[in-house]
């Protein structure tokens, strides 16, 4: 399993929640969970937006916890709007070109998950990309597809239908191979303005994804904590697990739903749906 967090606000310093948070993304990423075989060491990223019309990106193949440029990165950059993931591979090798988060024009995507039998589907899925989209894609992962997928199905357009007719053209063509349950997926990307998070799989059990209530009520509640005063009224967080142990602070994302993050939150059903030609909007 994966981890990823995204966070939109007045600019912060992405240290802040990679590293010094009791239960940052980076200690995530090495104290996995008792369920999880093996840690989060397959590689990080983190993509953020500056003075650049598209946004900025880092990616290793090392373990997050070990890598001094992303300590470093994160401590140096001040951003309002960022996606940061650590890896834990599926099957496809550790490289650069397979870390998260992956990136065309203007958007970031991350994603925490899985397209089961990957391989035996690979090449129908492949071939269903647009051909003006297909040179983007540089690595091997099931998650840059599903990526390419969305955004051949519509994303740019329409970024929460564009997944849902990825996740449905998935689940079809899995179907037509015999494969039960598979896609599992919470999946963040950002346009630079808005942030959109989705939580959904084909099977009974979904990967968890939380988001922060707002910033004013955590104050109220927490006033001793001072790493909060300076967030601004409308700050979020999206994150895998959450990173610090604060009752009232986190709300769980439901299975089969999605967000979109502005100035305010809205919580939208997320089902898959039909897909239509290369391009289609919602």
């Amino acid at each position: 399993m994966c981890r990823w967090l995204g966070y939109i606000g007045a600019p912060i310093e992405p240290r802040e929640l990679l590293y010094d948070t009791e239960r940052s993304l980076i200690e995530q990423s090495r104290r996995h969970a008792p369920d999880m075989a093996v840690p989060n060491g397959d590689g990080t990223g983190l993509g953020w937006y500056g003075h650049r019309g598209e946004p900025a990106l880092f990616r290793s193949d090392a373990p997050a916890w070990g890598d001094a440029n992303l300590r470093e990165l994160a401590s140096e950059i001040s951003t309002g709007l960022f996606l940061a993931h650590v890896r834990a591979g599926t099957g496809t090798p550790v490289q650069e070109t397979n870390c998260h988060p992956f990136r065309y024009g203007k958007w970031l995507f991350v994603h925490n998950g899985y397209i089961a039998d990957f391989a035996s589907i690979r090449r129908e899925l492949l071939m269903a990309v647009d051909p003006v989209l297909f040179g983007n894609i540089q690595g091997s992962t099931d998650s840059e597809l599903m990526f390419h997928l969305a955004l051949t199905f519509g994303l740019e357009n329409d970024p929460i239908g564009g997944l849902e007719r990825m996740a449905g053209f998935v689940e079809s063509t899995a179907e037509r191979a015999g494969i039960l349950s598979p896609l599992q997926m919470t999946i963040g990307m950002t346009d630079g303005e808005s942030l959109y998070a989705a939580r959904y799989s084909s099977g009974p059990v979904t990967n968890t994804l939380f988001v922060s209530e707002d910033v004013q009520s955590v104050r109220m509640l927490y006033p001793e904590r001072e790493r909060l005063t300076h967030l601004s009224d409308t700050a979020r967080v999206v994150v895998s697990e959450p990173l610090v142990d604060l009752p009232g602070m986190w709300r769980e994302v439901p299975a089969g739903s999605a967000l979109i993050v502005r100035e305010q939150l809205e919580q939208f059903e997320f089902a898959p749906a039909g897909f239509a030609t290369h391009g289609s909007s919602k």
